[in-house]
């Protein structure tokens, strides 16, 4: 059945158990409690309060005897980080004003904590490798070898006379369990929702994107052979590799983050590892609205493009948001469609229940074996799909992907790197003259034609926000000229005082061209109401 048109689909969230919210109170009660006993010092910003309440969820794990998986346990921390920022550190930066001060002297403090961390690790984990039964380590459940380091720590600290107190202990647990188990140094960055990507220019130097903008953070590895480490636990998951046969791989992490990985000797300070991280809560056009992304007349003309069975193109540049848009739109589509999806790196999240996600795979260490997005494309044509969506088109693939839209699969939809919906046309036809077919330039653009209807550009603007700043039509041809129609376009007004731009998105009032389609679907009322137009 087809969910109705502003109604996007969504799971229903399982409810937690009781216990786990009376433990969530006392951890928040005693997070409160020592933000209100160190008001004078550290102010209370997201990421002290992030510390303070793993260090407060430790102890009160260990008081109660309660186990806990990894898992839960970084969700539960999350969640109490946003609630408590809500209440305790926007109010008091309202109140009491950002002390530059302040945060410099706590940026020193966090940084002489992370240093002991890192020099009791150092002490500590080869001796606890020495008596470890990595045979049986490799058995336990996550939680329970947190507990057995945990109890080697306290004798191997003791043995040493290492004097750490309660959260010095819990930290350095947990830098040796994120090292055996997780990416080291990078799991903090991995549960922290408000960071979106990650971006390691070797040991010593990793960047953040918080909002839009980029943040130099204080965390490092040891040395490169710590990020090789790291870098190749990443691709073993997926039964890939990394060395300098192959120096550099796209991979994906268990919750579906994007990596690419490039390491020496192509990568001259070091190995670089990108991570595009993996949303955990799904955004659909209606949040996208709530966030000034798109209005909510451009949202609907979407929704109806979507039901419509429109083939779409999604433009924009590098992190511009064009999956995040492309996993919106494709939520309006009929759950009785089968879909299959083609990804370099598997990132897209549908929700229909007859979705087959296709993945390519690079060449072995010998050169074989190697199947490209072409491939999966002229396969999926005789899987019966319904639609194909393309996470990315980017080489000769595009004329399979073209053909697929004109025989039948209507509804397909794909992402391209350009700079304008007129740039994203011509890019198309770039990448048919990179196939081995030797197709005229008008015959290529007579089939762009008539296989493209929508065109989406999106870009991420100065100010970090990523908005929707074209959106056209393809209407035909004009001689040799593919005929494109603005329906919305962002107009820039100004910017204010904390840096956000200020502008709107005009709707051009054109009919649309696929107005008849959306009345087949009985849509072609609500289509005219969204782009202000009245019915002729």
């Amino acid at each position: 059945m087809t969910p109705p048109l502003d109604i996007a689909p969504a799971a229903a969230a399982p409810a937690r158990p009781e216990w786990q919210d009376q433990l969530a109170h006392a951890v928040a009660r005693l997070v409160r409690e020592r933000l209100q006993a160190d008001s004078g010092s550290e102010p209370p910003n997201r990421r002290r309060i992030a510390r303070l309440a793993s260090e407060a969820l430790d102890h009160a794990l260990l008081q109660g005897g309660i186990r806990l998986p990894l898992a839960d346990q970084r969700q539960l921390v999350e969640r109490l980080t946003d609630e408590l920022e809500l209440s305790v550190a926007r109010p008091a930066k309202i109140l009491a004003g950002e002390a530059g001060g302040g945060a410099k002297n706590a940026d020193e403090q966090r940084q002489r904590q992370i240093e002991r961390g890192e020099t009791c690790r150092a002490r500590i984990m080869p001796i606890l490798m020495e008596r470890m039964d990595v045979a049986v380590a490799a058995r336990l459940l996550p939680a329970e070898l947190e507990d057995q380091v945990s109890e080697m720590v306290a004798e191997i600290q003791s043995e040493l006379r290492l004097q750490l107190n309660g959260a010095e202990q819990s930290q350095v647990v947990r830098l040796i369990v994120d090292d055996m188990l997780g990416l080291g140094p990078l799991e903090p960055l991995l549960a922290d929702e408000s960071v979106t990507d990650i971006m390691v220019n070797g040991p010593k130097q990793i960047y953040v994107e918080r909002r839009g903008k980029l943040e130099l953070t204080d965390i490092t590895f040891r040395d490169n052979a710590h990020v090789m480490h790291v870098a190749t636990r990443i691709v073993t998951r997926i039964g890939r590799r990394v060395d300098e046969s192959s120096p550099l791989v796209d991979a994906r992490l268990p919750d579906g983050s994007r990596v690419n990985i490039i390491i020496p000797p192509l990568a001259i300070d070091g190995p670089s590892i990108s991570i595009r991280k993996f949303a955990k809560r799904q955004i659909t056009l209606d949040t996208m609205v709530r966030q000034g992304n798109i209005t909510e007349g451009l949202a609907t003309v979407l929704k109806i493009a979507s039901r419509c069975r429109l083939n779409i193109l999604i433009s924009g540049g590098t992190g511009s948001g064009k999956t995040t848009l492309l996993n919106a739109m494709s939520r309006m589509i009929d759950h009785g469609e089968r879909i299959v999806t083609i990804e370099d790196a598997a990132e897209l999240q549908l929700q229909q229940p007859h979705v087959v996600r296709l993945e390519t795979r690079p060449p072995s260490i010998e050169g074989q074996g190697e199947v490209t997005i072409r491939d999966l494309v002229k396969n999926a044509l005789r899987m019966r799909p319904d639609r194909i969506i393309c996470g990315e088109v980017r080489g000769a693939e595009a004329i399979d992907m073209l053909q697929a839209m004109n025989t039948g699969h209507d509804g397909s939809m794909c992402t391209l790197h350009a700079n304008t919906a007129r740039e994203a046309l011509t890019r198309l036809e770039n990448m048919v003259a990179m196939s081995s077919m030797r197709l005229p330039s008008s015959a290529v653009r007579m089939q762009i034609a008539s296989a493209v209807h929508l065109i989406v550009q999106i870009s991420r603007m100065r100010d970090g926000v990523r908005r929707v700043s074209q959106v056209s039509e393809v209407i035909g041809m004009e001689g040799e000229i593919i005929t494109l129609q603005d329906l919305f376009v962002y107009q820039y007004q100004g910017e204010r005082p904390d840096g956000t731009l200020i502008g709107r998105h005009i709707c051009t009032g054109y009919r649309p061209a696929f107005v008849t389609r959306a009345e087949y679907y009985g849509l072609g009322d609500s289509l005219l109401e969204a782009m202000e137009c009245k019915a002729a």
